[in-house]
């Protein structure tokens, strides 16, 4: 007798967000202290799930592969932290280059480096982040869309993120992406307040669990 085909999973009500360790001599990293502030907490009937990330190269993605493997979400936000912006920093573009302006916490700096070889130069976030823009604003949260995250480890993870939506069978059902935040005060300027951060991000996570579909809002930069 034949055997009979598995039913069909339950969909995932999880949603993992990632941070990172302190790095380049910070004691701090406000990308970690915001998403573990979020970690439990029920969200439209989905799980807060959140993660540390090393700040290395090639580990910090066998950390998240091991934590997509382990969690199935529904949704992933990778959170950074870039100092110099004043703003929550949603990523549009993730590309497909390692070119670290400074050594990651192994002490590695690799030089026009793929993230994964012979892969696609590059992916788009699958986050609505025109629909997060505008709501983080009119909420009164300073926000923006950015089109570039860098070339140092963020990206090594965002770009490494969406391969991994794309390309393996079981996250098919993922949606994902990256938010860069600012500073924390004490970090210096510009900067954010923790409970800003935090309040912005369950926004947005909110927003991209109810959202499908992104608006046609205009929010991008001349240069």
């Amino acid at each position: 007798m034949p055997a009979l085909p598995s039913p069909p999973s339950a969909p995932s009500t999880t949603v993992l967000l990632t941070g990172f360790d302190p790095f380049d001599g910070a004691s701090v990293n406000p990308s970690w202290l915001a998403v573990q502030a979020l970690h439990g907490e029920r969200l439209l009937d989905h799980t807060v799930v959140a993660a540390q990330l090393p700040t290395v190269f090639g580990e910090s993605l066998r950390r998240l592969t091991a934590l997509l493997d382990e969690h199935r979400p529904a949704l992933v936000i990778c959170v950074g932290q870039a100092g110099g912006r004043g703003a929550l920093s949603l990523e549009r573009v993730a590309i497909n280059l390692d070119d670290a302006p400074i050594a990651d916490n192994a002490g590695a700096q690799p030089i026009d480096a793929p993230v994964r070889p012979g892969a696609p130069a590059a992916y788009f976030t699958g986050l609505p982040i025109k629909t997060m823009l505008a709501e983080l604003q009119a909420a009164g949260i300073a926000a923006e869309v950015s089109q570039t995250a860098g070339t140092f480890v963020c990206n090594h993870v965002f770009y490494g993120l969406m391969h991994a939506l794309a390309t393996r069978r079981g996250l098919r059902h993922a949606r994902g992406g990256f938010v860069h935040v600012p500073w924390l005060p004490e970090q210096g300027r510009p900067s954010m307040a923790l409970d800003g951060i935090v309040r912005g991000l369950r926004l947005a996570v909110r927003c991209a669990l109810r959202e499908r579909q992104d608006r046609a809002l205009g929010a991008g930069a001349t240069h």
